[in-house]
């Protein structure tokens, strides 16, 4: 140390500079005196690796750590009363922390530290809209070359805060900060939605707001129409046509007790796929989250128009068979050779080699058995998935 009587001031608050800009630090002997014979230095983290160093009344450039060399002047017009000032050019992220000041005279020095916070704010923000599907819209807010990393948040048209579905960031070669966000808008939820950033340490605001049409949510109203009316046609299918077996015949018979029976069961399968559907869009299988999510949603997607087809398939091929082969079978296994001919055209006029195949085999082990009808039923109703199955097992 010098003496009491001396000491080194300077700023004692951290200093602002922005991101490409210059900055003075200035430290300053109290009380004031000659400084031109003391050896002046500016370092970081390490004395011996100064940012700028003075000795014996010259800037000692050479001993400059490399990423300062060019950078940094040192403005001595005070220097008779013991003030100096320390000019940095250009700054860079890398340029952040503190700064060391130290006047030596032998063995003697005083000490100040200066702490610089670099500051960069971007105006570049976009968001990205990705197409939607059945859980909503997706969409995810960039913006890069912030510095330090700033507050990131959604809005909603009153200013209220919206949880977001994720929230990510990186550093570039430069040390700036790519910001991602992510938010899943429903059909019931928002539709002015802003992504907002701050600057942490200037306050400074930048943000972007997006409306959505509600045409984007019309897939929900085309699900419910769906399913609707492929409930509704089933539903006056079965009462058209027992309330005109009922006017006709003046009661039912077993015979329309009997098809009663087989539109309950396809009304059944017909909701039980329905319900499969409804099951696998409320579970929750990834989350918002999850980089899998809109992995999953498509596969959801997929599932569903399967099952929809599914439903179709079984509803055109159930009404296909009955009304070909209707009459054909007195339900006593007296008549079965002919059904078999009439199932055998129905596989052609299908395209079902496969099929016609087992047909030839079921009926030769069991000619008069009534129960190969069920297993017909079951091949005719599986027959998307017989290439697949029956190579293995036709000779």
């Amino acid at each position: 140390m010098f003496t009491n009587l001396h000491s080194l001031t300077g700023l004692q608050r951290p200093v602002l500079a922005s991101l490409g800009g210059n900055v003075d630090l200035s430290c300053q002997l109290s009380p004031p005196q000659q400084a031109q014979h003391m050896e002046i230095r500016w370092f970081r983290n390490r004395y011996t690796e100064p940012v700028h160093l003075y000795r014996n009344g010259k800037d000692l450039h050479g001993e400059t750590i490399s990423k300062y060399v060019e950078r940094t002047e040192l403005l001595k017009d005070a220097i008779g009363e013991g003030k100096v000032t320390l000019r940095i050019f250009k700054l860079t992220a890398d340029d952040d922390g503190s700064y060391h000041c130290v006047f030596k005279v032998g063995e003697f020095y005083e000490e100040h530290i200066t702490e610089v916070k670099v500051t960069a704010t971007s105006s570049d923000i976009q968001i990205l809209m990705h197409p939607p599907n059945i859980k909503g819209v997706m969409l995810e807010c960039h913006s890069g070359g912030w510095f330090p990393q700033p507050h990131m948040e959604w809005r909603d048209s009153k200013g209220k805060v919206i949880p977001a579905a994720s929230k990510s960031h990186s550093q570039d070669e430069n040390k700036l900060f790519n910001m991602t966000m992510t938010l899943l808008i429903e059909a019931s939820s928002y539709r002015n939605v802003t992504c907002y950033l701050q600057n942490r340490l200037t306050h400074q605001e930048e943000n972007i707001s997006i409306v959505l049409s509600g045409k984007l949510f019309s897939w929900k109203t085309v699900w419910i129409m769906i399913l609707t009316t492929t409930g509704c046609m089933l539903i006056v299918f079965c009462m058209i046509y027992c309330v005109q077996r009922h006017v006709i015949n003046g009661s039912f018979s077993e015979e329309i007790c009997y098809w009663l029976k087989c539109a309950m069961v396809l009304i059944f399968s017909v909701l039980a796929v329905t319900g499969v559907m409804l099951f696998l869009h409320r579970d929750q299988r990834a989350q918002v989250s999850d980089q899998h999510f809109e992995l999953n949603t498509l596969w959801l997607e997929d599932i569903s128009v399967i099952l929809c087809v599914l439903i179709v398939f079984i509803i055109k091929l159930i009404s296909f068979i009955y009304f070909r082969l209707e009459g054909k079978y007195d339900g006593d296994g007296s008549n079965l050779e002919n059904l078999y001919i009439s199932v055998t055209h129905v596989c052609g006029d299908l395209g079902l080699p496969y099929v016609c195949s087992l047909v030839g085999a079921i009926f030769s082990k069991s000619p008069k058995d009534p129960r190969s009808l069920t297993i017909l039923a079951f091949l005719l109703s599986s027959y998307p998935l017989m290439p697949a199955i029956l190579p293995p097992i036709l000779p």
